[in-house]
């Protein structure tokens, strides 16, 4: 194959994922230990700062960012005022999802969002008061890696609450509705 024709196809894949994810199909890698099957009625492809609601087959609903990466939250973080725990050392495994995300909302109560000034002066988004995270462990959309590190990073639902357990995939249909 030439690389012309390679770069021909490199659009038809990301359309292909475009559509994949606009028509509620699952989209995951299941390769992972810790991937999950999530279906979604919108493009999450774009990879633009976003908070998607979603709802993982194993976890029930949960936050992700514009590209399909599980979001986080910290039990160590305040939410009266909003403020982070995660110091320096911390973001080089846990990035601050940027403000920016709170101007792209699908599935998510714009009420519950909002935004906060970290120690180092950038802007992060809140959720139920809670600032967000993106673990750089989850490789692909769909992982969870960070799903009970330390036993206080938890992917979030779109009302803030945490995911600890899995939901019961028997009281779901075919596509985890």
């Amino acid at each position: 194959m030439t690389h012309r024709n390679a770069r021909a196809m490199i659009p038809l894949a990301a359309a292909g994922i475009v559509v994949t994810a606009s028509t509620g199909c699952d989209y995951s890698g299941t390769t992972a230990a810790n991937s999950v099957p999530i279906t979604t009625d919108h493009s999450a492809a774009d990879g633009k700062p976003a908070l998607n609601a979603v709802r993982a087959f194993d976890l029930g609903e949960l936050v992700v960012d514009g590209a399909g990466y599980a979001l986080y939250r910290y039990d160590e973080d305040a939410t009266m005022p909003p403020k982070s725990a995660c110091d320096t050392t911390c973001t080089r495994q846990w990035k601050p999802v940027p403000g920016a995300a709170a101007q792209n909302l699908h599935g998510v109560e714009p009420a519950l969002v909002g935004t906060m000034t970290r120690a180092d002066g950038t802007d992060q988004v809140t959720l139920a008061g809670w600032p967000l995270y993106r673990c750089v462990a989850d490789e692909m959309p769909g992982e969870t890696a960070g799903r009970g590190m330390a036993g206080a990073w938890f992917p979030v639902t779109p009302q803030g609450a945490k995911v600890v357990t899995a939901a019961d995939p028997g009281q779901s249909d075919a596509f985890g509705l």
